[in-house]
């Protein structure tokens, strides 16, 4: 027994040992707190924005209520830092969107018909390059088969979710279609010949789809504080959004009674001669659908380069769209700080619509380029005129009384009207004041409304050392 003891004994001082061994081995803390070590990361300025130092400022009317709306009093708010466009975002960016939308959705249709004909990446022939990544199970990494055999061949929809082949290229040249499949899928892509005018080949633009997800956050947290719980189902906060994605160009003609604007509907989003006009025909929810996808447009090039995740691009909350629009003049009428719309040559110093409905007297009758007049002292341009600016807030007329005074914002997910900044092209002056509110209709889309993008800035932008 006293034998049989000793070896127990033995056997357990080994397992010991060989247990500090392993919890001891390559651990060079020498027991210490020390952190979780990364790599030192700077932050990298978004190309295109400018970065907006966060601070404190009296949001709202600071001077008379000339339109007596009451729906601005003056309140003193703080935001902290943030990147913001230097210019509303133009038809050639907000194509680039559209380009993208187009291909995806062109490749996930050659894709799927590929699969249907059961062509792998590896048959030459017809439409096989343009097959579903894990086409050929044989390439799969282990945890590629796991995803493909727990998830996408589970799915409801077989195709969800499969990895496209985008290095494959696409022909939109009809007289460079390689096979009937290829012609047939685009073919599909197109309105019917008897749709068409000028002798063009019409994309249907219906067609043109973004798909994403998105996370309510504050619904979420809301449902966590009522039923006190801190972990609560994530799923009812997660929806699921498709967005048609095509500007509305109708906007030109369907906004102006007994007006001939004909000309703009035409050309003003496809012709180049416009691409650097900012982008109109633009809904509340088309602008969201653009923040999301240029956010995973950006942390797709981040993943492939191994760098960390970029903040998320998003429409900028009321009080930060007020605070930039200001340039660090706290109690300045318009962006430029003065009360006063011309500036010493007697020019104006926006795009409105001046004097009695003289369009053309600021030297434009509709938009100018997005980099027209002077910018304010944040580098910002048009903060004030060309169009008006979509915000991620929603409008409540006496929101400014019960709204945080740090990073203010009201977001009801019900609430479809949004508030829009800044004035346009065809406003009276009143509009163009920093402190003006206005709203529209998250589903409604205009010929004077256009949107500009920020991102959140990580980590502090000074820090004071004592």
């Amino acid at each position: 027994m006293r034998v049989l003891i000793k070896i127990l004994m033995k056997k357990l001082l080994v397992v010991l040992t060989l247990s500090l061994i392993v919890i001891s081995c390559g651990n060079k803390n020498r027991g210490e707190l020390i952190g979780v070590k990364q790599k030192k990361w700077f932050s990298e300025k978004p190309y295109g924005m400018v970065l907006i130092e966060g601070g404190s400022y009296i949001m709202g009317k600071s001077d008379e209520d000339i339109a007596q709306l009451g729906n601005a009093p003056a309140k003193t708010v703080t935001v902290p830092s943030f990147y913001m466009d230097e210019t509303e975002i133009t038809n050639s960016e907000y194509k680039q969107f559209v380009y993208w939308v187009k291909d995806s959705t062109a490749l996930a249709m050659l894709a799927i018909k590929a699969a249907e004909l059961e062509l792998g990446e590896d048959d030459k022939e017809g439409i096989g390059e343009f097959a579903f990544k894990d086409s050929d199970t044989s390439k799969l990494s282990e945890y590629q088969k796991y995803m493909k055999e727990n998830y996408y061949d589970l799915s409801e929809n077989i195709y969800e979710g499969r990895p496209l082949n985008l290095d494959a290229d696409l022909t939109w040249n009809a007289n460079d279609y390689s096979s009937q499949e290829y012609a047939e899928v685009m073919d599909s892509l197109y309105l019917p010949p008897e749709l068409w005018y000028d002798g063009e080949m019409k994309i249907d633009v219906s067609k043109l789809v973004y798909k994403y997800t998105w996370f309510d956050a504050e619904g979420a947290a809301a449902e966590s504080k009522r039923s006190k719980k801190q972990f609560i189902d994530r799923k009812p906060f997660i929806t699921t959004k498709n967005v048609q994605i095509y500007p509305d160009t109708t906007v030109w003609i369907k906004d102006f009674t007994y007006s001939y604007n004909e000309p703009m509907h035409n050309d003003y989003f496809s012709h180049p001669a416009y691409q650097d006009y900012p982008v109109v025909g633009i809904s509340w929810n088309q602008a969201v659908a653009f923040c999301n996808w240029r956010t995973n447009f950006k942390n797709g090039y981040q993943r492939d380069k191994g760098k960390p995740k970029v903040s998320r691009f998003r429409l900028p909350i009321e009080g930060e769209w007020e605070f930039a629009a200001r340039g660090g003049i706290p109690s300045g009428t318009y962006p430029w700080g003065s009360p006063y719309l011309l500036n010493d040559r007697a020019c104006f110093l926006a795009n409105f619509k001046p004097l009695r409905g003289d369009y053309a007297a600021d030297q434009a009758v509709y938009t100018v380029e997005a980099k027209s007049y002077l910018p304010n002292d944040y580098n910002l341009y048009n903060m004030a005129g060309n169009v008006s600016e979509w915000t991620n807030s929603s409008y409540d007329q006496g929101g400014y009384e019960y709204v945080a005074s740090l990073n203010p914002n009201m977001s009801f997910p019900n609430e479809k009207r949004k508030v829009v900044r800044g004035g346009s092209w065809k406003d009276v002056a009143y509009y163009l004041r920093v402190s003006s509110r206005d709203y529209e209709y998250s589903d409604s889309s205009r010929s004077f409304i256009g949107f500009r993008t920020v991102q959140d800035y990580l980590g502090s932008t000074e820090v004071k050392m004592k």
